[in-house]
């Protein structure tokens, strides 16, 4: 897996832009603005991703009957340096036709704590807390 980022502007220094082996690039930026996300801002959605990947593919598995699906998430950050997550909460919003709770719980289960690597990495700093919502289709 290779990346490779790019600064946009060296005069202000503020915008970059990552490349990726498969031809997508994404913008970032510090602060965030209407280049893209901060960097610490794309890692939560990150988290985000690697998360409702893993569990929409075992819901399926499980052949529950998602018709919408949405994770929210809320980190906290110290405001000394370093500001890295030390807490973080994920929502997953799940709407369906009779989806099963159980069935939910243990694909959040699963993706927590054997498949999502981004979570896995940022685990040994940051407290990360997941809940659910199931909502009628």
């Amino acid at each position: 897996m290779n990346a490779r980022v790019k600064l946009e502007s060296i005069e202000s220094g503020q915008e970059v832009t990552a490349h990726f082996d498969h031809g997508v690039h994404v913008g970032l930026a510090s602060p965030a603005g209407p280049h893209g996300p901060s960097p610490v801002q794309a890692v939560l959605a990150a988290l985000g991703a690697c998360t409702a990947l893993d569990v929409i593919s075992i819901l399926r598995k499980k052949r529950q009957r998602v018709t919408s699906y949405e994770v929210r998430l809320h980190g906290e950050r110290p405001t000394e340096h370093p500001r890295y997550f030390t807490r973080i909460e994920i929502v997953h919003v799940i709407h369906g036709h009779d989806v099963r709770a159980d069935a939910v719980a243990d694909a959040i289960r699963l993706s927590d704590t054997k498949y999502c690597s981004v979570h896995a990495m940022l685990e040994p700093k940051a407290e990360i807390v997941s809940r659910f919502e199931i909502l009628p289709a």
